[in-house]
């Protein structure tokens, strides 16, 4: 992954800032820190309004203790968890594996940010993001923010464990280091929902890699990791798809008006024309934030898309584009653009035609997979799947034929080694591909 320092006004100027510096930290170790000394509380309002969370146990436990804290006048702190031990680390923070004193039986992750550290490298508004954008999500797939408190000069978030570990682990626990096509399809079915309500909202993610979608003990994903992610306003749509042909600049049906709410929250008065109305099946609903763009280098350089890695400016493609990247890596145990030195990777993508291997007998839905990969990775962001009419478009693909995607998370999901459905930690894997961040200004 390539780090980079940015400044972004609303999502169509973005500026640069000076080089990051190291520092050292004045601050003491987080590991030694006492729980009963540093805290300064304070945990997310209405811990009742995440309906999809009503029957999990860690988030009910989550519930009782916060309501006891709230009843001497607290929120939840460092005091509540206790440390099991480290489980990952990124270039802004470590994630702990935790649980609940008053419950040793849920665990949860808990990021920790070193603020000062942060200050010094001038990435401080990557937490900053990931934070405003955690109190942001409500979604299966997506991190539930659990608690959120300070203690000295560190700063942390809990969320829920996902004890499956993360895609490209996983991956390499597979025949060949590669998963079937259906397991493929289901993963990348589940991103692909993922990606749809994050654009709803107007949140561009960035990042997507098999490293940031982890496994939960349901066996159903969640895509982790925020602080690249940029923020704006999506642009809602009616468009007819038969008669707007893809890559098309003017929807021949369309209604327009900015908005950070799901679309799902639109109510009818949305669809003033009855003829609207009443072919509404026949109409394709598109929330993209198509409008925003930013300058800034930013990305995992096996995923980056090629206006980023050419120093454009770039949108929402990102996004479609990395899908493609990850959709291939899966299938196919590689990215399609590796090579030696991320200089030679950034080149192959601006460059290089995208090939697949050829020693393989295709099957039809590998054909679909080839075809549906070969959209998404248009080098030409205005022509590629998904970044006009978003991810109904890609929905429609024929190699998600036969997917139900408002009732996915009632499909059995491919089985995870190691890991037990209901309850069960996974060691971490060492298994990790290198991604260390990197500045460009």
């Amino acid at each position: 992954m390539f780090e980079y320092v940015e400044s972004e006004e609303a999502c169509s100027n973005s500026t640069t800032q000076n080089s990051s510096t190291s520092s050292e930290s004045c601050c003491p170790s987080f590991s030694r820190l006492s729980f009963e000394t540093l805290t300064i509380p304070h945990s997310p309002e209405n811990h009742m309004l995440k309906p999809h969370r009503s029957s999990d146990s860690s988030w009910q436990a989550i519930k009782s203790a916060t309501f006891r804290r709230k009843t001497t006048g607290g929120g939840l702190g460092f005091r509540d968890f206790s440390l099991v031990r480290q489980i990952g680390s990124g270039d802004i923070g470590k994630v702990y594996l935790c649980r609940l004193r008053s419950d040793e039986s849920c665990y949860y992750a808990m990021k920790v940010v070193n603020k000062d550290v942060l200050a010094a490298k001038k990435k401080l508004k990557r937490a900053e993001t990931e934070r405003k954008i955690l109190k942001m999500l409500d979604h299966p797939f997506l991190p539930t923010l659990h608690a959120e408190f300070e203690a000295s000069c560190f700063s942390c978030v809990v969320m829920e464990f996902c004890p499956g570990g993360d895609l490209h682990s996983l991956r390499h626990k597979q025949p060949n280091k590669r998963f079937s096509i259906n397991s493929a399809r289901f993963y990348a079915a589940e991103v692909l929902v993922a990606l749809e309500y994050l654009h709803m909202l107007g949140i561009i993610y960035r990042d997507l890699k098999p490293e940031n979608v982890l496994v939960g003990s349901d066996g159903h994903i969640m895509l982790t990791d925020f602080d690249l992610s940029l923020c704006c306003n999506p642009i809602l749509t009616v468009e007819s798809p038969l008669m707007s042909p893809i890559g098309s600049s003017s929807p021949s049906i369309s209604s327009h008006s900015k908005s950070s709410a799901p679309f799902s929250c639109l109510s009818t008065r949305f669809f003033r024309s009855k003829k609207i109305q009443t072919t509404s099946s026949t109409r394709l609903f598109v929330a993209e934030p198509v409008t925003a763009r930013s300058s800034s280098f930013v990305g995992t350089h096996e995923y980056v898309a090629p206006e980023v890695a050419s120093g454009g400016d770039h949108g929402n493609a990102v996004d479609w584009w990395a899908l493609g990247i990850f959709i291939y890596e899966m299938i196919y145990g590689r990215t399609p653009f590796a090579n030696d030195s991320n200089e030679a990777i950034l080149r192959g993508i601006v460059k290089a035609p995208l090939t697949f291997p050829n020693d393989v007998l295709l099957t039809r839905s590998e054909v679909h997979a080839r075809d549906l990969i070969s959209g998404l990775l248009d080098k030409n962001p205005g022509n590629r799947v998904g970044a006009k009419r978003g991810a109904g478009e890609v929905k429609a693909h024929p190699f998600f034929k036969g997917m139900n995607f408002a009732l996915i998370r009632t499909v059995a999901p491919p089985e995870v080694p190691g890991m037990s459905r209901k309850n069960g930690t996974v060691g971490c894997d060492k298994n990790v591909r290198q991604t260390t961040p990197f500045d460009f200004f």
